[in-house]
């Protein structure tokens, strides 16, 4: 799909990732560690770039992202809120079971959950969209980039572009914790992840 190198980000931590809830299309703004992680980010992408420029710079518009990458273009001295916003890059979409916790989830409807567990790249929830969905809305997105990106934006994303750009397995893929803080940069179909 692309040659260029990817600096993909998932935004700080939010209360609800604390929590552990599912927070989707939510928008839940960081906490305090959240904004330490994507001033942690900035490091990270000043030392893997070695100042390559120039780098588009593309986000969700959720606010935990949208935050995340205005906390990382000030610490690289550029001007926070110089970047687009790209709605195809939200996380992918729990429908009805947002805000809640997947032990909260499993003790209110153990057999919709065990029809997830059984395949949840393709699962989609109760008013929610698949893995597969997310990953043609990714796609997309990644196909408007032409050149070398910092993308922030999800858990479920960087799991999406991991599957489609460096061939992890969806099995490996959906089960993968995505670290919060870190940069995973993609490049030549595989990926490497370096935290501050």
């Amino acid at each position: 799909m692309t040659t260029r190198r990817i600096f993909l980000v998932r935004h700080g931590e939010t209360d609800w990732n604390l929590a552990g809830r599912l927070q989707g299309g939510q928008d839940i703004p960081l906490n305090d560690l959240g904004r330490e992680q994507a001033a942690d980010t900035a490091r990270v992408i000043d030392r893997l770039s070695r100042g390559a420029l120039p780098l588009l710079y593309v986000a969700s518009p959720l606010s935990r992202a949208a935050q995340t990458m205005q906390i990382l273009r000030a610490e690289l001295g550029l001007p926070p809120d110089d970047f687009r916003r790209e709605p195809r890059l939200q996380e992918i979409n729990f429908g009805r079971w947002e805000g809640h916790s997947w032990s909260e989830l499993r003790r209110r409807d153990p057999v919709t959950l065990a029809l997830r567990d059984a395949d949840p790249w393709n699962y989609i929830p109760p008013g929610g969209e698949s893995y597969v969905m997310l990953c043609e809305r990714v796609k997309a997105a990644l196909g408007s980039l032409d050149q070398d990106a910092v993308v922030v934006s999800h858990g479920g994303v960087v799991r999406a572009v991991l599957h489609m750009l460096a061939g992890m397995p969806p099995k490996e893929a959906v089960e993968l914790p995505v670290r919060q803080g870190a940069v995973y940069l993609i490049e030549n179909g595989a990926f490497e992840l370096t935290m501050a």
